[in-house]
């Protein structure tokens, strides 16, 4: 054990330098591996085309793609400068822009040291299972990273921004919302997000035929969300949530307002402990529970999504301002090994085919972490001047 340390300790280990070096590798393996299988980037780059050419977003194009469009009509703009380019470069700058996005958001957060090279380190992995997926979800966890960072140094115009961007594209970026509270400017806030959401909804219609057919793409939105969440139900790479874990481990089938509404009680009774607002542990802590909360009680959760509660993760372990027990590293060893490790193939087979995938297990470990947080932040005092170590 006290090699290990040693080792740690090397500057290799705590330059900056490194962890840019690491996660600018990701997209390029990524590139490498999925350059002729990126389904979800020319979905990204259909949604474009079909936009200029006026077609429905949410229809079937299987000439070009599998599967379905499920972002906002906002997104086929803000994706044109990955479109208008080869595929193959495309795919590239996708992956090289989705990556420097939440490093910036990390680096640029009011955490420490420690804790972005935690986060970095520790979340490589998921970064690269996100990466193969090319998904938004990476964007996702940027934006709540910077809109609560914004709040937090009084930008709430900038913060606004960010939250009313990520919700334009993928709707469940709205969690954003959750730092309301910490707000000094709570009027500035709300214009500011009435002004961006305005911004948004208009941005796509000097590009794309108007107002006619931008207004009809956002009801052809609702209802492609509306038929994802019931396929959801069957689909076992989706809804790798606390909800689809329920439901699919005790075989019993209900509506999920049975455990969203519980799930939002716990979430929201921390807010009653104001007097704890002022530490910036707490806020942290809540920052945590937001990123963990979103894919926990989201149908449409997938596992590459796992990106934004894996950060929650370690936000959570290293925002605490007690020292961390034994437990607590052996739930980040579990919540590691299952929770990212599980789609590799450095993780049995067998056993992510037979229990893992079928039974979405890849939530337990978080959902654990989730439940600890909220009875930390009922009962523990963040305001101790001891430091969290590892």
């Amino acid at each position: 054990m006290k090699q290990i340390r040693e080792f740690l300790q090397k500057l290799f280990f705590h330059d900056y330098r490194t962890l840019f070096g690491l996660w600018m590798l990701l997209p390029i393996i990524m590139w490498l591996m999925k350059m002729n299988r990126a389904n979800n980037y020319l979905i990204y780059r259909g949604s474009f085309w079909n936009a200029v050419r006026g077609w429905n977003l949410y229809l079937p194009n299987p000439a070009e793609y599998a599967d379905l469009h499920h972002y906002g009509p906002f997104f086929s703009l803000l994706f044109a400068p990955f479109a208008v380019v080869p595929i193959w470069l495309g795919i590239l700058l996708w992956g090289i822009a989705l990556t420097l996005f939440l490093y910036w958001a990390i680096r640029k957060s009011q955490f420490t040291k420690y804790q972005q090279l935690f986060i970095l380190w520790y979340c490589a992995h998921e970064m690269l299972t996100a990466l193969y997926m090319q998904q938004f979800n990476i964007a996702i966890a940027a934006t709540i990273l910077l809109s609560y960072y914004l709040i937090e140094k009084e930008k709430d115009f900038w913060a606004a921004f960010f939250i009313m961007m990520g919700t334009f594209v993928k709707a469940y970026s709205i969690v954003g919302l959750a730092f309301f509270f910490f707000s000094k400017h709570k009027g500035k806030f709300i214009a500011s997000l009435i002004f961006w959401a305005a911004v948004m909804f208009v941005a796509p219609m000097p590009f794309f035929h108007g107002w006619d057919y931008i207004v009809s793409q956002y009801g052809e939105w609702y209802i492609s969300l509306a038929n994802k969440n019931a396929e959801n139900t069957v689909n076992i790479m989706n809804n790798i949530s606390l909800l689809g874990m329920v439901h699919r481990v005790s075989g019993v089938w209900f509506n999920d307002l049975w455990m969203i509404v519980p799930g939002l009680v716990l979430f929201a009774l921390p807010y009653l402990r104001i007097s704890q607002y002022k530490n910036m542990a707490f806020r942290q802590t809540l920052l945590a529970s937001v990123l963990m909360f979103v894919v926990l009680f989201s149908t449409g959760s997938e596992s590459s999504g796992y990106i934004i509660p894996l950060i929650g993760v370690v936000v959570w372990y290293t925002a605490a301002p007690w020292q961390r027990n034994k437990w607590d590293i052996a739930l980040m060893v579990f919540v590691f090994i299952l929770s990212s490790m599980s789609p590799s193939d450095l993780f049995p087979a067998y056993l992510r085919k037979t229990y893992v995938q079928p039974y979405a297990l890849k939530a337990l470990p978080v959902t654990i972490v989730w439940l600890k947080l909220c009875y930390e932040m009922l009962t523990r005092d963040y305001s101790s001047d001891e430091k969290a170590v590892l």
